[in-house]
């Protein structure tokens, strides 16, 4: 059990930036590696990030490539997803979510999920 919380979403502009945290608590946060998904209107749930337990390592969907950063600050219990050059198409509900499967883009790999945060660019 890992409780996660979501936080940063918001509206914005196309070309906009906009930073995403997600909080846990827990003892053992270190111990997982972590992803964003996201799920648009109508639309499956969509890997967007993941990254590793010490950071060293990220994945990133081909949509989200150059334009998104994730990170993670263990000390801080808290994962990062830095959004730069927004575009409509990134217009979800935005999740981050627990793995012990580093780097999967199986939505059912994840074991904790948060109750995510809204997105939404405007045109």
């Amino acid at each position: 059990q890992v409780p996660l919380v979501e936080s940063g979403g918001g509206l914005v502009q196309a070309g906009d930036s906009l930073r995403l945290s997600c909080a846990a608590s827990g003892r053992t946060f270190s111990s997982y590696a972590m992803g964003w998904f996201r799920q648009a209107p109508g639309k499956e749930h969509e890997f967007v990030a993941g990254i590793n337990w010490s950071g060293g390592t990220t994945y990133y969907a081909d949509s989200v490539k150059g334009r998104f950063t994730i990170s993670r600050d263990n000390a801080k219990n808290t994962v990062y997803l830095q959004m730069n050059s927004l575009k409509p198409e990134d217009t979800a509900v935005y999740h981050c979510a627990t793995t012990t499967r580093t780097g999967s883009k199986w939505k059912g790999a994840y074991d904790y999920w948060g109750q995510g945060t809204q997105v939404t660019v405007s045109s």
